[in-house]
């Protein structure tokens, strides 16, 4: 069998077409997770259930870096609590990466907070691991795991 150009180029194109639409969809995805990150951590700043709710997949598995586990309606409840408040809350030096339908996101949390009764402060310092799932064309909270840092 003979094979000139005229049988390469079409594979050829469709090949270079059908790699450069993921990256561009992949592109729109990235900000769009970036987007929900930080009303997310905006959110979680100003302890705005409504807006963590509507971010947080009804399926939500977020875990703490003392191992306890929460689920959607238990992590607004208790991320909303006004018993403390952030002084500072930072996701420092984001990543994301989608893949398919899901985007892997890891952070570094800076954040001092201050119990409101008595006034003493703590500081946090974690590795987060977020993972967002698109259910109905919108990104969503998926799962989240936090590891301290030293």
């Amino acid at each position: 069998m003979k094979i000139d150009r005229r049988h390469l180029a079409l594979p050829a194109l469709a090949v270079g077409l059908l790699t450069a639409l993921p990256a561009d969809a992949a592109s729109a995805d990235e900000a769009a997770v970036k987007k929900n990150l930080e009303a997310f951590r905006a959110a979680q700043a100003a302890h705005d259930a409504k807006t963590l709710t509507e971010l947080c997949a009804p399926e939500l598995s977020y875990s703490h870096s003392d191992a306890h586990i929460e689920d959607r309606a238990t992590f607004v409840t208790n991320a909303t609590n006004p018993k403390s408040k952030f002084i500072s809350l930072e996701y420092k030096d984001p990543t994301i990466r989608v893949v398919g339908d899901a985007a892997i996101v890891r952070f570094h949390w800076v954040a001092e907070s201050e119990t409101v009764a008595d006034g003493k402060r703590s500081n946090t310092n974690l590795h987060i691991l977020m993972v967002w799932q698109k259910q109905a064309g919108a990104w969503k909270l998926l799962a989240r795991c936090s590891t301290k840092m030293p």
